[in-house]
């Protein structure tokens, strides 16, 4: 009797366990497909170019930095130790990228960047100069008073 009972809890599990299996695999394809189709604007744009970077409206989507020639020279020999944000925050001018470049060759370990050094400088100059907008001057003739305890 207990060897009846195994066979038909074989029988009637095996059709069971096949379709939960069939079930949980057209769930993946089709979350896949889904994916594909109705994906990030990235993903869609960066396939469509036949690229993983991607640009949308004159922006480097990965990186933040601003699309121009030389761009890829940036990317390459910048973003491999820090991050773009730190490029894009640091609005300089020419004497003052090529004191920090040196300074990072000094002291962190850039490799020598031979010709690339120019077309990197002139990059980010173009692309992140000094704002005109710095600071508010300093305060003139004020007129201090004593505040009463």
């Amino acid at each position: 009797m207990m060897q009846e009972h195994k066979e038909t809890e074989r029988i009637i599990f095996k059709p069971v366990f096949k379709i939960i299996i069939l079930i949980l695999i057209s769930f993946v394809v089709l979350g896949a497909l889904a994916i594909m189709l109705y994906g990030p604007k990235e993903t869609q744009v960066a396939l469509e170019e036949g690229s993983p970077e991607a640009i949308e409206n004159g922006i480097h989507l990965r990186t933040g930095l601003i699309d121009a020639p030389d761009l890829q020279a940036v990317i390459t020999n910048c973003t491999t130790c820090h991050s773009s944000q730190l490029i894009i925050q640091n609005r300089m001018g020419e004497e003052q990228w090529n004191a920090t470049i040196r300074w990072m060759q000094k002291t962190q370990g850039l490799w020598p960047l031979g010709d690339n050094q120019k077309v990197i400088v002139d990059y980010l100059v173009k692309n992140y100069p000094p704002l005109k907008k710095g600071r508010r001057p300093a305060l003139t003739n004020i007129e201090w008073y004593n505040l009463d305890e």
